[in-house]
């Protein structure tokens, strides 16, 4: 098994394959530095750190996560709480930043898995048609050639896993949002115990975290703003402006030591799957990161995979990969509907008219009042379980 990409997904996928005796080798065109320095995604589903358990990969995650059993809603200057456990019937989320998860898995690979080789660039995938693809790669300066049963891309939506396929196979959908996210990391205590999500006359914020220390924040800007345009104080006291549902609340300030401008968009590619090769994560779907599942969509992929690879190793038949790409689609676009649902939800586009954000207000409000519609969002949020097929 070839895999492109040592991301969430690809370690992951790994880590599966080494506990069902498949062997792989993995492919990073980074170095081990940093892969493991990506600010990414810090929310994970329940059946993301199942997963992380299932191939003993949730040891560290066991003792530094933040459960968190609900999320805070406020708008018109008021708030109300979603309780996920008793929505859903016990399922919660965890805080832990994906560099983290990252460090795990790459720690384990390196000890005791197959190959993990960094600094490994892909240049192309071959033969998605044969029964001997090929990924050409250079490393330390040479050209080499890897001869694979199987291949594998987790190398996202850029990478060369997908232009390997045929012309015409793959059609990808795609939805563009007239505004960004400016990212924040901060060394300041959180002033809120769970994630606060903000609709506000000046845009969206949210209110997140990385650790009891460390704080993780975003305000909705306008698109192609340099993230150098916004300085600490003014970075404060528009988080304080849009995030206080009433006077007096106020966030724990402190020296912002990363800022990013996210884009937000939406795509998915189909199908997941041609000949012997397969996409997974950002390489098969990307997703506005309102609804935090971007890397649970991905640990979900490689889930599904990696049953259906175990199912071959052991069978012979090749059912569940047959069906590895429509299984993951049901999932995938029941997330992307979700994520674009909140999204709509909280940001105020650009031209929004006053009829626009009276219909946000109503949804918000039916939320926070009917146990239907919050258990169902409840549901969506803290994630599906995986299918099996």
């Amino acid at each position: 098994m070839g895999i492109v990409g040592a991301g969430p997904a690809g370690l992951l996928l790994a880590r599966q394959l080494h506990a069902s005796g498949i062997d792989c080798v993995v492919l990073e065109s980074r170095d081990r530095s940093y892969v493991e320095r990506r600010q990414r995604a810090g929310i994970l589903e329940q059946s993301t750190v199942d997963a992380l358990r299932s191939v003993g990969a949730a040891d560290r995650l066991e003792r530094e996560a933040l459960p968190h059993d609900g999320i805070e809603l406020r708008f018109s200057r008021r708030s109300f709480r979603l309780d996920f456990p008793s929505l859903t019937g016990g399922r919660r989320v965890w805080v832990y930043a994906q560099t983290e998860m990252v460090k795990d898995l790459v720690a384990l690979q390196l000890k005791e898995g197959p190959p993990l080789l960094f600094e490994a660039r892909a240049l192309a995938v071959e033969g998605a048609n044969t029964d001997n693809p090929v990924i050409r790669y250079t490393r330390s300066g040479r050209e080499h050639t890897l001869s694979c049963d199987w291949v594998v891309g987790c190398d996202g939506y850029h990478g060369v896993t997908r232009h390997g396929l045929p012309r015409g196979v793959l059609r990808t959908y795609e939805r563009g949002h007239p505004y960004a996210w400016l990212g924040v990391l901060a060394e300041a205590p959180p002033a809120y115990e769970e994630l606060v999500y903000a609709h506000s006359e000046r845009g969206f914020a949210l209110a997140s975290m990385r650790s009891p220390q460390v704080s993780r924040l975003y305000l909705q800007v306008p698109n192609g703003t340099d993230p150098e345009d916004w300085p600490d104080d003014r970075v404060w006291d528009e988080l304080d402006a849009r995030l206080a549902p009433h006077g007096g609340w106020r966030l724990h300030r402190g020296p912002i030591t990363a800022r990013s401008v996210l884009p937000m968009r939406s795509s998915v590619t189909e199908p997941m799957a041609h000949g012997r090769v397969f996409l997974a994560g950002d390489a098969a779907h990307i997703v506005p990161p309102t609804g935090a599942k971007g890397l649970n969509l991905a640990a979900a992929d490689v889930t599904v995979l990696g049953r259906a690879f175990s199912h071959l190793n052991v069978t012979g038949s090749t059912r569940l990969l047959d069906t590895y790409s429509a299984t993951c689609l049901r999932r995938v676009w029941r997330a992307e509907h979700f994520s674009n649902l909140m999204t709509s939800l909280l940001h105020r586009d650009p031209d929004q008219s006053a009829f626009a954000t009276r219909l946000q207000l109503a949804q918000l409000e039916r939320l926070a009042t009917s146990p239907h519609a919050a258990a169902e969002f409840a549901a969506q949020y803290t994630g599906l379980p995986v299918e099996a097929e």
